[in-house]
C-alpha cells in the first residue's frame, strides 16, 4: 500500500488517559473536561433529539448558528460550526494552507496544531514561549510571505497563560491583511483577568481575524463534539466548504442550543471551577512549585526530567494527569475530592 509520505513523520494525537488506583479510585485530570455533567434541561434536549437519529442532521446547523449569532451579537453569516474547536481548526488550516505554505503558532501550545498543519503538507513554524506565554513580537517577526495563518491560543493550552489587550492589538496591527489570525478561545469562559480581551471585540473591524470557541469545556459537551468560529463572511464561507458533511450531529446541535438557553446556570458552575483553580494553584505554590498564573481550567507544572516520574506517581494514586515528555505536566481542575487527591500526591512528591 502506498500512503502519503507526510504520515511517516506524523505523531497521532494522544488523548488524556484514565488511570485507576489499587483501591479502585480514579480521577481523570488529563483532558480539561468539566467534572459536571449536563444540566437537566440539556439532558432532556439530548433525549428528545435522540429519537430522530435515523435522520441526517441539518448540515448547515441553521438553528444553532442563529442561536450563536444572537448570543454573541454577530451576523449569522459570520458563524460556522464543526466537530469541536479542533475540528473547526482543521477546517481553517485546510482552507488556508497547503504544501509550501507556513502556519505560525507558539510552542508549546495546543498539541493538535502540528498534526493539523502536517496533514495539509504545510510547514509549522514554532515560536518558543517566553515566561510560559506567547512571545507576540517574535511571532510577528516569524510571519513571512509564505505564512497563511497564525494561531494565538488565549488562554494558552497547556500553560494557562494569557496575552493582554494591548499586546494582542499591537500584534494584530503588525500581521499582514492577507494572513489569517485565529484567536483560539477554547477556555474563554474561565477567564477572570479584565486585561484579557474577548476576541469577538477584536475581529469586528479586522477581516483577517477569526475567533474559535467550543462547547466542550465550560458547557460540558466534550462527548458531543461541537465548536464554532466567528469571522467575516469570506472566512466563515471557507470554513463551511472544508467541513466534512454532517459533522455536527443533531444531538450535539440540540444540546448546544439548550446549553446556550441555560447559560446563566452553566456559568455559575464555571465560577466553582475558577474558585477551585485558585485553591489548587495556591496550594502548589505553598509546596514550592513554580506555577504560572492560569486563566483556564488547568494548571501547568514545568517539571523537566522529572515529569515522567511525577505522572507515574499520580497514576499510582488514581490521578491521571497530562505529561508532555520531559517538559512538564498539565493538571485539570476538577471536583474537590479529585483536586484534594492530586494535591496530596503533589505535596508528597515535592517533599521527596
Amino acid at each position: 500500500m502506498r500512503f502519503r509520505k507526510t504520515l511517516d513523520a506524523l505523531v497521532a494525537y494522544k488523548p488524556g488517559k484514565q488511570t485507576v488506583a489499587p483501591d479502585g479510585t480514579a480521577y481523570k485530570l488529563s483532558s480539561n473536561e468539566t467534572p459536571l455533567g449536563p444540566l437537566p434541561s440539556v439532558r432532556e434536549a439530548i433525549a428528545r433529539a435522540a429519537a430522530d437519529v435515523n435522520r441526517y442532521p441539518d448540515n448547515g446547523a441553521v438553528a444553532l448558528v442563529e442561536r450563536i449569532a444572537a448570543r454573541f451579537g454577530v451576523p449569522d453569516s459570520h458563524v460556522a460550526v464543526g466537530c469541536g474547536s479542533v475540528g473547526v481548526a482543521e477546517q481553517i488550516v485546510l482552507a488556508t494552507a497547503g504544501p509550501g505554505d507556513e502556519v505560525v503558532y507558539a510552542w508549546r501550545s495546543f498539541e493538535a496544531y502540528p498534526i493539523l498543519v502536517q496533514l495539509t503538507g504545510a510547514t509549522s513554524v514554532h515560536v518558543p514561549l517566553t515566561e510560559e506565554t506567547h512571545d507576540l513580537q517574535a511571532m510577528a517577526k516569524a510571519v513571512t510571505d509564505r505564512t497563511r495563518a497564525v494561531f494565538v491560543c488565549n488562554p494558552n493550552n497547556p500553560t494557562g497563560t494569557v496575552v493582554g489587550r494591548a499586546a494582542l492589538t499591537e500584534f494584530l496591527d503588525q500581521v499582514p491583511d492577507d494572513v489569517l489570525v485565529v484567536v483560539d478561545e477554547a477556555y474563554r469562559e474561565f477567564v477572570r483577568d479584565d486585561d484579557v480581551p474577548d476576541g469577538l471585540t477584536l475581529y469586528r473591524d479586522r477581516p483577517n481575524v477569526c475567533v474559535l470557541r467550543t462547547f466542550s469545556k465550560a458547557y460540558g459537551l466534550a462527548g458531543l463534539r461541537v465548536g464554532f468560529v466567528v469571522g467575516h463572511e469570506p472566512v466563515a464561507d471557507a470554513v463551511r466548504k472544508t467541513m466534512l458533511p454532517f459533522t455536527v450531529s443533531s444531538i450535539a446541535q440540540a444540546a448546544a442550543i439548550a446549553s446556550l438557553d441555560a447559560e446563566g446556570e452553566l456559568l455559575d458552575r464555571v465560577q466553582d471551577i475558577v474558585a477551585e483553580r485558585a485553591r489548587v494553584r495556591d496550594a502548589l505554590l505553598s509546596y514550592g512549585y513554580d506555577v504560572p498564573p492560569t486563566q483556564a481550567n488547568f494548571v501547568w507544572l514545568r517539571l523537566g526530567d522529572r515529569t515522567p516520574e511525577f505522572a507515574a506517581g499520580c497514576d499510582a494514586r488514581g490521578v491521571a494527569v497530562r505529561p508532555f515528555g520531559t517538559e512538564g505536566a498539565r493538571i485539570s481542575v476538577a471536583e474537590v475530592e479529585a483536586n484534594d487527591r492530586f494535591l496530596a500526591v503533589a505535596e508528597e512528591f515535592r517533599a521527596a
